[in-house]
């Protein structure tokens, strides 16, 4: 097993993968906090470290459209985005999906506007939940390492688009020690890309007007196929845990077992949950973490058969506005018919920071089995 251990960014980490995977076209727009990803591969273009034709366009809608494009002549294609560059996306980013194009997008997660906010929350990938893309979310740098790889081999296995997840600035630019692959090694595992149907090399026919007779049937074919990427998913990190020893599953369990109080939370928040957990436990409390860590496709029965017969709180690092926040939404389906005690909150909207003594009366409040239907708030000021 290789043990080379660089200090790296977030950011740098997802660029370094995507060095390593060597895409055959990048084309991408800077936006703050993702900049840093697209600057770092960019040195790698200009040092010839890589052979991808980097396209600078002139807005992230032409980068996803540059992306189909590419994509549909039989090219591997990765890009990288953030917020309102995401929302800019958002009219292709369904024909990505609905093409079958496995497009690779790294996703550094900011707020979206209005007002202005450059920080961390998740609303930006959330608004694109139901558009057809798997979604991968990561604590750390060595999990935007990871999952970056095991992405894209992910989607030209299932065909579809995937973005993997990191928290802006405080993933995206804070240094943290990454075990770094050997290049051949990512390159064995990635494997060549050589898609069976493509423009240039059937001569096919992609996007195409398509009328009530098959649409229905289409849109099936597309449920069908992100379900079986959830098998897909377990496949893959099975093959990339062969490598690296780490193990990807659906979710992290954090001394889950024996918990009798819960908290879900995504990303890297879980990282100062993990933290309170330790010092709560030195205490006798019997206190756990579910960190999600695949969202598209949802595992709906694993999620439940993890949970069963505890009192959970679930953190939400974004809104639904009028509805209930989308992580909270996904684990109260997960456990609709076994009458669980669950609490939702939302925290850290616009970059506010997640406290391990707002963690700790989350936790205090599911031991006095303090529970409401309305969403509490973390941090808010009153």
């Amino acid at each position: 097993m290789n043990k080379n251990k660089i200090a790296l960014t977030g950011a740098q980490a997802a660029a370094e993968a995507m060095r390593q995977i060597n895409p055959d076209v990048v084309p991408a727009y800077p936006i703050t906090p993702q900049t840093q990803i697209v600057e770092s591969f960019a040195h790698f273009v200009a040092d010839g470290k890589v052979e991808t034709e980097m396209i600078r366009v002139e807005s992230e809608h032409s980068a996803m459209s540059a992306a189909v494009g590419a994509s549909a002549a039989g090219a591997r294609v990765m890009t990288a985005s953030s917020s309102q560059g995401i929302l800019l996306m958002l009219e292709i980013l369904p024909i990505a999906s609905g093409l079958r194009l496995p497009i690779v997008m790294n996703v550094v997660n900011r707020a979206i506007s209005a007002p202005i906010n450059i920080h961390c929350d998740h609303s930006d990938s959330m608004a694109c939940r139901d558009l057809g893309w798997v979604q991968i979310y990561s604590e750390d740098n060595q999990e935007v390492y990871d999952n970056t790889i095991l992405a894209q081999k992910l989607a030209e296995k299932t065909e579809l688009p995937v973005m993997v997840m990191q928290d802006g600035f405080i993933t995206s630019h804070c240094v943290e020690e990454v075990e770094i692959l050997d290049d051949e090694k990512v390159k064995r595992f990635v494997g060549e890309y050589n898609p069976e149907t493509s423009l240039l090399k059937n001569n096919a026919t992609f996007g195409a007007l398509q009328l009530p007779d098959y649409n229905f049937e289409t849109k099936k074919q597309q449920s069908d196929a992100i379900e079986r990427a959830k098998i897909e998913f377990l496949k893959t990190g099975k093959e990339l845990s062969k490598l690296t020893g780490r193990e990807y599953n659906y979710f992290e369990s954090y001394k889950l077992k024996d918990a009798n109080y819960v908290v879900v939370s995504m990303n890297s928040s879980a990282g100062t949950v993990k933290s309170l957990i330790d010092k709560l436990r030195k205490k006798g409390k019997k206190v756990g973490l579910l960190k999600p860590v695949l969202f598209r496709p949802f595992p709906y029965s694993e999620i439940k058969a993890a949970l069963k017969g505890k009192k959970i709180a679930v953190l939400d690092r974004s809104e639904s506005f009028g509805a209930n926040p989308p992580l909270f939404a996904e684990i109260k389906n997960s456990l609709f018919d076994i009458n669980a005690k669950i609490q939702s909150y939302v925290y850290g909207i616009g970059g506010r920071e997640l406290l391990e003594k707002d963690i700790e009366n989350v936790f205090e409040n599911l031991m006095k089995n303090k529970f409401e239907e309305k969403t509490r708030y973390v941090g808010l000021r009153e």
